[in-house]
Formats: C-alpha cells, sequence, structure tokens
C-alpha cells in the first residue's frame, strides 16, 4: 500500500541523447531522499526486437508503444510515484515518423487518452551535441525531425499546466530537481516528505533564470540547500 492517495506519474520526454536518463534517475533519487516510494520506467526501445532509429518501422514504433503501456501499468501500482524514461507522446513522434506521418494503426486516440494520465510531463530540449553509445542513432536531421514532430504533438497531447521545458545542457550533476519534487506533490494534495524524514530545504542567495517556454514553472531553476 502507498502512503499517497495515488500514485503520482511523471514522464521525461524528448529525443534521442539529450540526458532524459539522467534526469530520470536524479529525480527518483530526490524522490527517495524525501522518503517516497519510486518505480523508475525504462527506456522500452532498447528491447525492441524489430528495429530502432531511421530504420525503423512502423510495426516497430507500434511495439515501442505498446510495451511503454505495458511497462506503466505494470509498474504503477507498486509505489507512490512512477518515473518514466519517454512517455507515449515522444514514442508516437517516432510512430509517425516511421509511418510517413500517417497513423497507420489508429493508434492517436489512445495515445491522446494515456497522454492524460501524466502528472508532469518534463520536455528536454537538445542544445547539446549527439554522442555514439552504441546503440541510438547520431544523425542530427533525425533528431531534428522527432523535434519538430513533437513541437506539434506536445501540446495537443499535455495540458500546458502539466508540461515543464528544460535545456539538456541544465541537466548536470548540480542541477536540483527538489521544486519539481514539490510541484509534483503538490498536484496530487500530498506532502512531499515523508512521515520521520527531517530533511528540510533553503533558498541561497544564487539566482537563475527560467527558461524560455517554461512560464508555469518559474521557480524550477532556483538554487536550493540542503539544511540540516
Amino acid at each position: 500500500m502507498t502512503t499517497w492517495g495515488r500514485t503520482a506519474k511523471i514522464a521525461f520526454v524528448g529525443s534521442h541523447g539529450i540526458r532524459k536518463t539522467t534526469a530520470a534517475h536524479a529525480f527518483v533519487n530526490t524522490l527517495q531522499r524525501a522518503g517516497r516510494s519510486v518505480e523508475y520506467g525504462r527506456e522500452v526501445v532498447r528491447d525492441n526486437p524489430l528495429g530502432i532509429n531511421e530504420g525503423a518501422t512502423g510495426e516497430a514504433q507500434l511495439w515501442v508503444l505498446v510495451s511503454q503501456i505495458r511497462q506503466e501499468l505494470e509498474l504503477a501500482p507498486k509505489a507512490e510515484v512512477l518515473v518514466t524514461d519517454r512517455g507515449v507522446v515522444d514514442n508516437f513522434a517516432y510512430y509517425l515518423r516511421a509511418c510517413g506521418m500517417r497513423d497507420l494503426f489508429d493508434v492517436e486516440p489512445l495515445v491522446r487518452a494515456w497522454g492524460r494520465t501524466y502528472d508532469l510531463v518534463v520536455r528536454l530540449t537538445p542544445d547539446i551535441a549527439l554522442r555514439a553509445d552504441g546503440n541510438r542513432s547520431t544523425s542530427d536531421n533525425f533528431r531534428d525531425e522527432i523535434e519538430s514532430i513533437l513541437d506539434d504533438v506536445l501540446p495537443r497531447f499535455v495540458r500546458a499546466d502539466r508540461l515543464v521545458t528544460t535545456a539538456a545542457s541544465a541537466v548536470t550533476d548540480t542541477y536540483d530537481w527538489w521544486p519539481l519534487a514539490e510541484r509534483l506533490a503538490a498536484l496530487v494534495g500530498e506532502s512531499l516528505l515523508a512521515d520521520g524524514v527531517t530533511h528540510r530545504r533553503r533558498r541561497t542567495a544564487r539566482t537563475t533564470t527560467p527558461h524560455p517556454g517554461d512560464a508555469t514553472t518559474p521557480q524550477l531553476g532556483l538554487g536550493l540547500e540542503s539544511e540540516a
């Protein structure tokens, strides 16, 4: 049984090679420091037996979409928060490209409905160079195509007040995810700190400027420190 009244769900989305996995893991760690139980949904495309990257077929990307939803269904009941590396919306962007921008299998209604199940969606934007990892494509053109599709589908499938946008270059070891965790807790009407957890936060003198396009979260970039 979870302490929160329901499971909260947050997805880190975008094209490939933009530190989504790093951000998701850091956010999981933040929630755990607050004493919350967390499940992590890893990127399912790496297990795709039908092919990935530019040559992926519509069937291959359909496999990814279905697998993403299956994973979320399995993990969500197990913790207070489910953090996912990707979501259905960015996987839908890869699907559309693979299908020649046609919805060959009529999955848009499902994606639209499932998009409403995320309490927050964090979009990382690609202001860093692609690096070879032996798996994902290093083509800038391919990544740009996906980003262009995301520009169209994200506003249609994710409410503006549930979408957070930040640059990939901001995701470093010093990036503070605590304000976002507090926002997620507030959305489900719960306290971020679990009973018995005495960790507190305080503001520092450092100030930052919010990333353009994220007018709904002006506090996301505040410098915060632990206070004993």
